[in-house]
């Protein structure tokens, strides 16, 4: 059949006609997904989408996030960090993501002191938080963090001796009294032989490291402090001195000498009175803390069977550890978190470790340090929005097999399938040859 020229040419005006009707229907949908993407989670388990806590805390911010993310050029954790970024921005657009090379800016980098493994820097209305590993739960938790506007105030006990939250020596704890500023936690010292009570306005009382005992005056002042149902983070370093009746009290005792743990060289540090701590017990303070931690010079605790509270364990050293006086082995535990119901609506919180270096001038800014002491502190002041966000795991991501089945594999994988192999090439070869 021939087609005349007529109608050759009506078939190629509507094939031009649907050609540009389809292009012009793509470029419209394009154009509207520029306008308002729309964006599907299929994923098993919706890994890819926010918890509705985040939801919530995102919702209950008005003013404008500033993420400064100080990573080496790595491309694919750059690119990690930025799809966890793009997930919470799509419910606050306002978000601004900003990726800083430390080499390139050495003198903020030290003066930030972000060490090679780098750090995220989260601002919030002129407030920032830091965050060493970033995933949906610490960003949540840091973004917490930033929207708490009420002023608390913790007193630090002196006159014995004690590391001061003002000094400036490496022994000192005066940068972490001004991390714990920025986050509208004042300290305060407090000094009984001028004044012999605690402040009203003080929620918290923090012993560090005496280096001579209470008077008679001033271990009663504690004592019915601890009776109210007061807060106590207690600093018991090796060389200080134990205040009168505190051990008793609270039923914690501490091992003589100092904590060796020569797994420290397995993370390049040669010095075995380092303790390095890379994973916890379960408890709110380190849920998902994911930084390790380090402590010189530790002391070893162990709680008492009978006691008025109720003690869990916080840190841990490591199975290749003993105290250097009666060399018991480890694990030692160097922290204890203990509670206390003291009405029905009152719990007492203590928090009593081995180690103050941790938190001293000189090595808050190691590792996860300076993350640690601020949970320990927010937690003793109660303050308990650290959220633990569920990981959100596809159903078929595990496979356990048993010996058997491993056994049978292998042999399978090592010996039947190349026999069989063997066997059936060399069927081919010699019917080929046969013919």
């Amino acid at each position: 059949m021939k087609i005349s020229r007529h109608i050759h040419r009506q078939l190629r005006i509507k094939n031009l006609f649907h050609t540009t009707l389809w292009l012009s229907i793509l470029f419209g949908l394009a154009w509207l997904s520029t306008l308002r993407p729309i964006h599907f989670d299929i994923s098993a388990g919706s890994r890819n989408t926010l918890s509705s806590v985040s939801q919530n805390v995102l919702n209950s911010l008005t003013d404008k996030i500033v993420v400064t993310a100080y990573i080496k050029k790595d491309p694919a954790l750059r690119s990690q960090i930025k799809q966890l970024i793009d997930r919470f921005k799509l419910h606050k657009p306002d978000i601004e993501l900003t990726f800083i090379d430390p080499d390139s800016t050495p003198e903020k980098t030290r003066k930030l002191e972000i060490g090679a493994s780098g750090a995220i820097i989260v601002d919030y209305l002129g407030r920032t938080e830091r965050i060493n590993f970033l995933d949906e739960s610490t960003l949540t938790n840091a973004l917490q963090q930033l929207t708490g506007a009420h002023v608390r105030w913790i007193s630090f006990l002196t006159g014995h001796g004690e590391r001061s939250p003002e000094g400036q020596a490496n022994f000192d704890l005066s940068r972490f009294g001004e991390e714990l500023a920025q986050r509208n936690i004042k300290a305060q010292t407090l000094n009984w032989a001028e004044i012999p009570a605690i402040p009203d306005n003080s929620e918290l009382l923090i012993i560090a490291g005496p280096r001579v005992d209470l008077l008679p005056g001033e271990v009663s002042i504690l004592h019915d402090y601890l009776e109210q149902g007061g807060h106590l983070f207690w600093l018991a370093d090796p060389d200080s001195l134990i205040p009168s009746g505190l051990a008793d009290y609270l039923g914690i005792d501490r091992l003589p000498g100092t904590i060796v743990d020569m797994s420290a060289g397995l993370y390049g540090i040669n010095d075995p009175s380092f303790v390095i701590i890379p994973k916890y017990p379960g408890h709110p303070i380190t849920q998902n803390l994911q930084t390790m931690t380090l402590f010189p010079a530790a002391a070893a605790l162990q709680s008492r069977e009978e006691s008025s509270f109720d003690s869990e364990v916080l840190i841990k050293s490591s199975d290749k550890s003993w105290t250097d006086a009666e060399e018991r082995k480890g694990p030692l535990s160097l922290a204890y978190a203990l509670t206390r119901q003291i009405d029905e609506t009152t719990e007492q919180r203590i928090i009593v470790i081995g180690d103050g270096d941790f938190l001293a001038n000189a090595y808050l800014g190691n590792v996860g340090n300076l993350e640690l002491g601020l949970r320990m502190i927010n937690w003793l002041l109660r303050d308990d929005r650290y959220v633990a966000i569920p990981v959100k795991s596809a159903p078929d991501r595990h496979l356990q097999l048993t010996p058997l089945s491993v056994t049978l594999m292998g042999f399978g994988f090592l010996l039947i399938i190349p026999i069989v192999l063997l066997i059936t090439g060399w069927l081919i070869w010699y019917r080929r040859r046969r013919r």
